[in-house]
């Protein structure tokens, strides 16, 4: 958490600024030392304001607003480096969201897995009107997570991200499974 930094200098002293008749008033000095004691951290985070809005550099608890504020899928209750790694790709996620791809990628940044996701829908090109409609009739959309320990909160989570990440008609189910853990030799 951020706070007061016992012993931070100010950037720009107030004292040095005052005109030459208030120079040597030591009353004037110590009234304005006490003013850039109030002011150095403000000054200080208005000096370093482009790291506050980086998510690699910002403060974990300015970072979890960012995230709220540019539209982050996250809940609160992820990792640092999840959360930054969420809030940094944000803005790309936004361009991608409702297709399969940014799903994935959603899903990926916010369990740390890939999901496996199948679809009822297709894509194709005919130079002849009235061709096939590739996929299914029926729209459909489902999101298979494997995780090392599930448990019932992956499953809301899961769900709640794949309900704001899927393209807005598209009806879906989720499945949280337990990963196969592979024999080690």
């Amino acid at each position: 958490m951020r706070g007061s930094v016992d012993g931070l200098g100010s950037s720009a002293p107030i004292g040095a600024m005052l005109p030459a008749v208030f120079a040597d008033d030591d009353l004037a000095q110590r009234f304005v030392a006490g003013l850039d004691e109030v002011l150095a951290p403000i000054l200080g985070v208005l000096d370093c304001l482009d790291a506050y809005f980086t998510p690699a550099l910002a403060p974990a608890d300015f970072t979890h607003w960012l995230g709220g504020w540019v539209g982050a899928e996250t809940d609160g209750a992820e990792p640092e480096e999840r959360l930054r790694a969420a809030v940094a790709a944000a803005a790309r996620l936004h361009r991608v969201r409702g297709t399969r791809r940014g799903l994935a990628e959603a899903v990926l940044l916010a369990f740390g897995v890939e999901p496996e996701i199948s679809e009822s829908g297709a894509a194709d090109w005919n130079a002849r009107p009235l061709g096939p409609v590739p996929g299914e009739r029926r729209p459909r959309l489902h999101v298979l997570l494997r995780l090392a320990d599930p448990t019932p909160a992956d499953v809301h989570r899961l769900d709640t991200l794949v309900a704001a990440a899927r393209p807005a008609h598209m009806p879906y189910t989720v499945q949280v499974t337990a990963s196969e853990r592979t024999p080690q030799r």
